[in-house]
C-alpha cells in the first residue's frame, strides 16, 4: 500500500475490510449505489433535513447540492421533485460525479444536472437557486471564505443555505485529537475541520443570516446513525450501570434515592457530563442560513 490513497481508493479498500463493514454501511459507501440512495432517503437525517427545508422554504423549486459525493443527496432531492444541480469535483464512478451520472440514468432523472467543479469555483449565475445545500463538505473547503461566498452568490435573495454534518474543532489540540481518531484519515489524509467561529464568520461575511446553529446533540441530523431514542436513553443506561455497580458495593442501600444521588454526584454522572460534545472528536454541526 502506498503512503496515501485517493478518496476513491480509500473507499474501495475499506469495502474489502471486515473491520470497516459497519462504517461502509452507515456512511452510504456500499458499491450498490441504488441501495445507498434508498437507505439515505429513509434515514432520520434526510427526513429531518427535508422537514427543515419545507418548513423554512415551502415554495422552493431549485437546489444546488455542493459536494454531493456519490450522489445520495442530489438524487434524493430530485426524487422529491426539486430541480437539482450538483457540483462534485471528484470525477470517479465510485464516490464522485461518475457515480451521480450512473444514478441519474438508473432513476431516469431529467431534473438533475451534474457538473465537476470545486465549491470555491462555481461557474453558475448569480441569484439562481432557492436553496444551496452542502452535506459533509464545507469542512473540506480549501478556502472557507470563498466557499461560503460562492454559495451565497448563487442563492436568490431570501433563499436558504443549509450545511449538514460539518466537523467542528475548538482549538489546535482538539483538531489533532480529531484527526488521530478519524478512521479514514490515515489512508487518504484529506480530513479537516474549522471552529464554529470560523464557520459563522464566513457566513456573516457573505451576507447570510444564521437562523440556526445546530450543535452535535441538538439534532439527529448530526448524531445519526444514532437514533433519537438511543440518544435519549444514553443517560438512563449509564445511570443504570452506575446503580448496579453501587448495589455490588453497598447492597440493598443502593435502592435508596439518597444514596443513589450521592453516588451519582460523587462520580459526576449527570446529563451535562453524558451529553458533553467535548468528548466527541470532530463532533458535527449543521447550519441553517438565509440570504438577506
Amino acid at each position: 500500500m502506498k503512503d496515501k490513497m485517493t478518496w476513491e481508493e480509500t473507499i474501495k479498500y475499506i469495502r474489502t475490510q471486515p473491520a470497516f463493514a459497519a462504517l461502509v454501511q452507515k456512511a452510504y459507501f456500499e458499491e450498490n449505489l441504488h441501495l445507498n440512495v434508498e437507505r439515505f432517503r429513509k434515514s432520520d437525517e434526510f427526513i429531518e433535513t427535508l422537514g427543515l427545508i419545507k418548513q423554512s422554504q415551502p415554495h422552493a423549486k431549485t437546489i444546488l447540492d455542493i459536494g454531493s459525493g456519490n450522489g445520495i443527496s442530489a438524487v434524493a432531492f430530485a426524487l422529491e421533485g426539486y430541480n437539482v444541480v450538483t457540483i462534485e469535483p471528484d470525477p470517479s464512478d465510485t464516490v464522485g460525479a461518475g457515480a451521480i451520472r450512473k444514478l441519474k440514468v438508473q432513476y431516469n432523472l431529467s431534473n438533475l444536472e451534474v457538473f465537476e467543479a470545486f465549491a470555491e469555483e462555481l461557474q453558475l449565475p448569480n441569484n439562481s437557486f432557492d436553496i444551496v445545500y452542502a452535506r459533509q463538505c464545507m469542512h473540506h473547503a480549501y478556502d472557507l471564505g470563498k466557499f461560503v461566498a460562492e454559495a451565497s452568490r448563487v442563492i436568490k435573495k431570501g433563499g436558504l443555505f443549509i450545511t449538514i454534518r460539518d466537523h467542528v474543532i475548538f482549538d489546535k489540540k482538539d483538531k489533532e485529537w480529531f484527526l488521530e481518531n478519524h478512521p479514514l484519515q490515515k489512508f487518504y489524509g484529506g480530513e479537516n475541520a474549522f471552529t464554529p467561529l470560523e464557520y459563522r464568520s464566513a457566513m456573516i461575511a457573505s451576507g447570510l443570516e444564521i437562523l440556526k446553529e445546530m450543535r452535535y446533540y441538538d439534532n439527529v441530523i448530526n448524531y445519526f446513525p444514532i437514533s433519537r431514542e438511543e440518544m435519549l436513553d444514553m443517560f438512563q443506561i449509564k445511570k443504570g450501570k452506575a446503580i448496579l455497580y453501587l448495589n455490588e458495593k453497598i447492597g440493598v442501600l443502593a435502592k435508596v434515592p439518597f444514596f443513589q444521588r450521592m453516588y451519582l454526584r460523587k462520580i459526576k454522572l449527570n446529563k451535562e457530563t453524558v451529553y458533553d460534545e467535548n468528548k466527541v472528536p470532530g463532533r458535527m454541526y449543521s447550519y441553517l442560513c438565509i440570504k438577506k
